[in-house]
């Protein structure tokens, strides 16, 4: 009973533990690192020394962030205070709350990033970059890493590059309808996983502006939204219009900036004449009804699909004098029955017991067959149409919006770099943003941050403790209050068990002592108290004593009847071998005689 007061003390202790507080238990990387498996030591800092990066080639940088100096963060970004158009007014401002801190797990010593830590809420921040980058005659790369450290429901993790212009000086003003160049990031709600890539291209006709959307890859990347582990996002424009979209280093999707969007950069040269119309003698049938066919003497229209069977006749035991229901004579009109109201009362109907076990009951009517004549309504058969002259379709024209961009690269100049974004998840971490003209500037950077984030991790995942903190999503208190919850029930059956199982083996115990013992029990007492001594009585005196016992057994349980009833039984054995003389066969010593 000690186990059961335990156990429902430590349930009503989990019980007091609030749901919203679980995340609470989330295990930081210092943690992961001092639980580490024995088989495989914790990995001291200096396994992965890191130091705020600084670029090797600072002419290639318009942009390199490593979020490491919060003063100089505080500096360099600026929060928007402008409120989303076209929406509630309580939900308009961007109030998203941006913070700079350490990844939850898996961390670089002094490492941070830069976190959205607000859900649900519109939140925009921006920077402006150290030069403009002009699309002339060098690469443009793009490179950033993302953390869902609390995996992604619905919401974007993409950044926008800024449009160099009057709408983009004041960035304290940006918002979603701010002017931007290039479009790029994950983004996902629901089952819907996007990796945006899109630009902003002007037609060089009329001026008009409009969204180019890259084609969808072909791989599978939804992982990343859950595995809530760093990632690396890459992407690539080249001068000759080609592009690269990367995720940890590798392509994910490529193409041409010509070939591979929606709607195409450059319209088609022909489209449809719109004020064209079809001919009135346009035969667009391919098939007609054969104009020299006839319908046969011999084809009846009007003969039904269906007539009645001649041949049939009722079958026996089938009563016609009865109907299939009756009214029932057992029926009681109610009280409250009002014949003006209601109607004159009928019985109501019921089915007719005797046709219960007849063939079928009521008037006996001929079944339908199908009519061997019957073919239908005549049709001409079909024949080629001599006449067709396909499907009509508007004549071409020249397209008088037609132009030619051949250089859809030459897009607008980026000044400024942004997040405007909104997300059901909390603490989205942004780390390490690079925008330059070298990729081997980009990838310098990489290896100085991602790539020791990743080879943390990989070694911390190989002990036997990272497998399982894997295994249970990092949150391995988590899952212990979670076994708790389902170890209580367990242990109170178990013990349970135990408990019975303890008491049967007590009261075999003590029936097997009942059964063995030669002493003088309770039992023999109230025996011993009826009898007289051997040379005192007679043999009726016996008879008397044996029919005596049943009367002074008292009502117990049926275990303690059936002690009782083995103790006057030896006791009655004994007292016949004393007078008889012949020796107990166990050899003792009978010491009631």
């Amino acid at each position: 009973m000690k186990l059961h007061i335990l156990l429902f003390m430590a349930g009503a202790l989990i019980a007091a533990i609030s749901a919203d507080n679980i995340d609470e238990f989330e295990v930081e990387s210092e943690e992961v690192q001092d639980t580490l498996s024995p088989e495989e030591p914790a990995p001291v800092e200096d396994d992965f020394p890191y130091t705020s990066p600084v670029p090797s080639n600072p002419a290639a940088i318009y942009l390199a962030e490593h979020f490491d100096d919060e003063s100089q963060f505080h500096k360099l970004w600026v929060k928007s205070q402008a409120k989303k158009e076209g929406i509630s007014e309580d939900i308009a401002k961007y109030d998203g709350e941006w913070a700079l801190e350490a990844p939850s797990r898996d961390g670089l010593l002094n490492d941070k990033g830069m976190v959205l830590k607000s859900k649900a809420k519109h939140a925009a921040i921006s920077s402006r970059l150290v030069k403009p980058f002009v699309f002339n005659t060098k690469p443009l790369i793009v490179q950033y890493e993302v953390n869902f450290q609390q995996g992604q429901e619905c919401g974007g993790a993409y950044l926008k590059l800024l449009s160099d212009g009057i709408d983009t000086k004041n960035l304290v003003q940006f918002h979603d309808k701010t002017p931007y160049t290039i479009m790029f990031g994950p983004d996902k709600c629901g089952t819907d996983h996007k990796l945006h890539f899109i630009f902003r291209h002007k037609n060089p006709k009329n001026g008009t502006i409009e969204e180019k959307h890259c084609k969808k890859p072909k791989e599978r990347y939804d992982e990343l939204f859950t595995d809530k582990m760093p990632h690396l996002f890459t992407l690539i424009i080249n001068p000759d219009n080609t592009y690269e979209v990367q995720i940890d280093k590798k392509v994910f999707n490529e193409g041409s900036l010509l070939e591979d969007f929606t709607p195409s950069v450059n319209p088609p040269a022909e489209i449809e004449d719109p004020t064209d119309k079809k001919p009135e003698d346009w035969d667009e049938r391919e098939k007609i009804p054969d104009p020299e066919a006839k319908k046969p003497e011999d084809w009846d229209e009007d003969a039904p699909a269906q007539i009645v069977d001649e041949s049939a006749t009722m079958p026996d035991g089938w009563l016609e004098s009865e109907t299939q229901t009756i009214p029932d004579l057992n029926a009681l009109k109610p009280a409250d029955w009002d014949n003006e109201i209601d109607g004159e009362w009928e019985p109501p109907l019921i089915e007719n017991p005797a046709c219960a076990n007849a063939v079928g009951c009521g008037k006996w009517e001929q079944p339908l067959i199908n009519n061997p004549e019957y073919k239908g309504k005549w049709k001409a058969p079909l024949v080629d149409n001599p006449n067709y002259k396909g499907k009509w379709r508007p004549r071409m024209i020249p397209n008088p919006d037609y132009y030619e961009d051949k250089q859809p690269f030459k897009m607008h100049t980026i000044s400024a770099v942004g997040f405007e974004l909104w997300s059901m998840s909390e603490n989205l971490l942004f780390d390490n943003i690079i925008i330059t003209d070298s990729l081997e500037a980009a990838q310098e950077w990489a290896a100085e941050t991602y790539d020791k984030k990743r080879a943390k991790i990989t070694k911390a995942a190989g002990s036997l403790w990272g497998r399982m903190m894997k295994a249970m999503n990092y949150r391995p208190k988590a899952w212990a209050v979670y076994f708790i919850y389902c170890l209580i029930p367990i242990s109170i059956y178990i013990s349970y068990l135990v408990y019975c199982y303890q008491e049967d083996q007590e009261e075999q115990k003590r029936a097997a002592a009942a059964k063995k013992t030669d002493e003088v029990t309770a039992d023999d007492d109230i025996v011993r108290g009826m009898s007289v001594h051997p040379q005192e009585g007679d043999g009726d005196a016996d008879d008397d004593e044996k029919k005596s016992i049943p009367v002074m057994m008292t009502k117990k349980t049926t275990s303690r009847r059936k002690m009782k009833r083995q103790s006057t039984k030896r006791f009655l054995r004994r007292r016949s071998r004393c007078e008889s003389g012949k020796p107990a066969k166990n050899k003792r010593k009978i010491t009631t005689c």
